[in-house]
């Protein structure tokens, strides 16, 4: 009897000693915070832009004690198609998905069964959380009503929509929203702060009904008419998000778990609206300069919790941006002060060109990566690859299949092969296709907002194909594309094989999403 006892006791002890190295081996990996800004441009960042007239202090101490990346790549030149890319490692493109943002009643974009970021860490151990502008669809609950429901209701994208003609249940939980794919928790809205419903969501149900419409038609504080709940007020929605991080840092600091936040920003895009203490603190006469410093603020804010809790040191803070700032920002003026959004680059948000995606991108760990810049080639689906590498984990063939780990470029040990190559996409859908110095742009013009803009008179005379040599020409001035035609097609061939191989990355061929016919690569068809 007394050796079956000491028989209970061991194998219990073993259990305990088992489960508290798992405990320990999970505490051990770090916390992760992703703040993504909504429409920054690359030199919104004082420390990225010598010239830039927007001071970022926060930012900028943040940069000085981890990793500067100056060749970082949005997916996509807009916002859905970008946010697509940092949850799944995947190319926006490949979703169904193939050209401009969703809207706000729009249904949702990332599969059941497509992992995310959240769900593969939240597998490893972690507790994850979303904080902020989903703009990835989601199924508002239909009225119970005979001709009423969501089926009759077509996606209005990103065009301005009548709210009255869109019919909902706030009373009900939302269906496919962050809550299933992949998030404990989640707070915050639909789509851009200027789409309707102004309903904040909290783990997919809406808050409150709201029982108003609201429309700003300023200039730059400009949103859509729309229902608003009561609980839902534009100017204090960035507050918001970030009292709401704050607490959840505080309340999981030291849990027994590590956890992932994504906090998405609807700032500085429209409405532009910096709170009282902010207004007029950038000197520039221009509201979006202020509403960059309180994103600036933002950041400090998240910092400051790390560090008051004790867990800056282990925590994986990452900030960018989901494409370049947008003309809203009022570019003319901002040059009357000497600023320039999007530094030395050509274009802006929605453009093929280097001004629509290329970013900044600021990775800090303390514990592990010293300070430095990197010109390593980034795309912001990348993170996938990254964090599964920090934690030791593989996954299979049909995930991330467009994410490459970036862990070599902070100085830490990897096995992982470096990005060499990327594809970027506007908002028409264009392609264009880089690797090393050269870019080859597979349209006329911008694929976006900035002349020559598609179908813009006298564009059909240009080239259709655009080459440019980064490393002599980052504003893009000079097309090589009738000098250099075998890099031309080498580009195309390279391109045409990753759209096909439904992956960029080493493995088996995937397929992608819906239909595959591209406009943009007629090529294909011939």
């Amino acid at each position: 009897m007394i050796q079956k006892k000491l028989l209970v006791i061991v194998i219990v002890t073993i259990f305990a000693i088992a489960s508290c190295t798992t405990q320990k081996k999970q505490s051990a990996n770090p916390n992760i915070v992703f703040i993504l800004a909504d429409d920054l441009g690359y030199g919104d960042i004082s420390c990225f832009n010598e010239n830039s007239k927007i001071i970022t202090p926060y930012i900028d101490k943040l940069a000085s004690e981890g990793v500067m990346f100056t060749d970082a790549h949005t997916s996509s030149a807009v916002c859905t198609p970008t946010r697509y890319g940092i949850l799944t490692g995947r190319y926006n493109w490949r979703s169904t998905l193939k050209s401009s943002v969703l809207g706000g009643y729009s249904k949702a974009l990332i599969p059941q069964d497509r992992k995310t970021i959240a769900g593969f860490l939240k597998e490893n151990g972690y507790k994850t959380a979303g904080f902020g502008k989903w703009h990835l669809g989601w199924d508002w609950a239909p009225p119970a009503t005979e001709d009423g429901g969501m089926d009759n209701i077509k996606d209005p994208g990103a065009a301005t929509f009548d709210a009255g003609s869109y019919k909902v249940d706030f009373s009900k939980k939302v269906k496919n929203g962050p809550g299933t794919r992949g998030f404990d928790y989640f707070f915050g809205f639909c789509g851009s702060l200027d789409m309707a419903p102004y309903v904040w969501i909290e783990n997919d149900m809406p808050t409150m009904i709201p029982t108003k419409e609201t429309v700003d038609k300023g200039k730059q504080t400009w949103w859509r008419k729309g229902p608003t709940s009561d609980d839902f007020v534009h100017e204090q929605v960035l507050p918001t998000i970030t009292k709401k991080t704050v607490e959840f840092i505080n309340e999981n600091a030291n849990g027994e778990k590590p956890f992932f936040i994504y906090m998405p920003l609807p700032a500085p895009h429209t409405p532009i609206l910096p709170t009282k203490e902010f207004q007029g603190k950038s000197g520039l006469d221009n509201p979006y300069g202020d509403f960059v410093i309180m994103v600036d603020w933002v950041v400090g804010e998240v910092k400051k919790a790390l560090v008051e809790q004790g867990i800056a040191d282990n925590t994986i803070l990452i900030f960018t941006s989901d494409n370049g700032c947008s003309p809203q920002a009022d570019f003319e003026q901002l040059e009357t002060k000497g600023h320039d959004p999007s530094y030395l680059f050509r274009g802006h948000k929605a453009d093929i060109y280097e001004g629509g995606h290329h970013v900044p991108y600021i990775v800090s760990w303390p514990a592990k990566v010293k300070p430095g810049k990197t010109d390593q080639l980034l795309c912001t689906t990348d993170l996938f690859a990254t964090v599964a590498e920090i934690i030791g984990v593989d996954y299979a063939d049909n995930i991330a299949e467009d994410s490459y780990s970036f862990l070599s470029a902070l100085k830490l040990e990897s096995k992982s092969e470096v990005r060499k190559s990327i594809v970027h996409h506007s908002i028409n859908g264009s392609f264009a296709y880089r690797k090393g110095d050269w870019k080859a742009i597979f349209c006329p013009g911008s694929g976006g907002w900035s002349a020559p803009k598609p179908n813009s008179k006298g564009i059909e005379k240009l080239p259709k194909v655009q080459l440019y040599n980064l490393a002599d020409d980052i504003g893009e001035e000079n097309n090589l594309q009738d000098k250099h035609s075998s890099i031309v097609e080498k580009y195309r061939d390279e391109l045409s094989r990753i759209v096909t191989d439904g992956r960029s990355t080493k493995g088996e061929p995937q397929k992608n999403d819906g239909p595959e016919k591209w406009k943009q690569l007629k090529w294909m068809d011939e």
